[in-house]
């Protein structure tokens, strides 16, 4: 398992109240799944490796509580769905210990670097993304159970 994204927000973030703009939590949201498919080696370097980029084609966000100076805000990923040149995944930002701030969901599409084009996810991050896809259904004891070489 992965180290959550953690940050502290800073004086820069934040209006002359105190308050981070809301454009703000999707600059988060972004980063936190591009942290998580990093991690998994589904990211863009990834990508960048096989010649393709990603582009955010959709974009939903509900906004819980707001985000404030000094808070650290804790992020988690998880990708609800791919197909054969999409897919979506869902960032959730906390306050810690456990305040939701705000839950988004991104759809991504490859497109080539050059041309901006569409074009099809590679083969291997597709099935790559596909297996993260489905461990996000399952709890931790599952997913142990589910790794290679586990004894069932």
């Amino acid at each position: 398992m992965t180290t959550p994204f953690r940050r502290r927000v800073e004086h820069v973030d934040t209006d002359a109240s105190g308050v981070v703009h809301f454009s703000r939590y999707v600059s988060l949201m972004e980063t936190v799944v591009l942290e998580f498919l990093e991690d998994r080696e589904a990211g863009l370097t990834a990508l960048a490796e096989q010649g393709v980029d990603l582009a955010v084609t959709q974009l939903q966000v509900s906004y819980s509580r707001p985000m404030t100076y000094r808070d650290v805000v804790v992020g988690h990923a998880h990708v609800e769905h791919v197909g054969g040149a999409k897919f979506r995944a869902t960032a959730v930002l906390s306050r810690e210990p456990d305040a939701v701030l705000a839950t988004g969901s991104l759809t991504f599409a490859a497109v080539d670097p050059t041309t901006g084009g569409p074009v099809p996810l590679p083969a291997a991050l597709r099935q790559t993304l596909k297996g993260i896809a489905a461990d996000a259904g399952l709890d931790a004891g599952q997913r142990a159970a589910a790794a290679p070489g586990a004894h069932a």
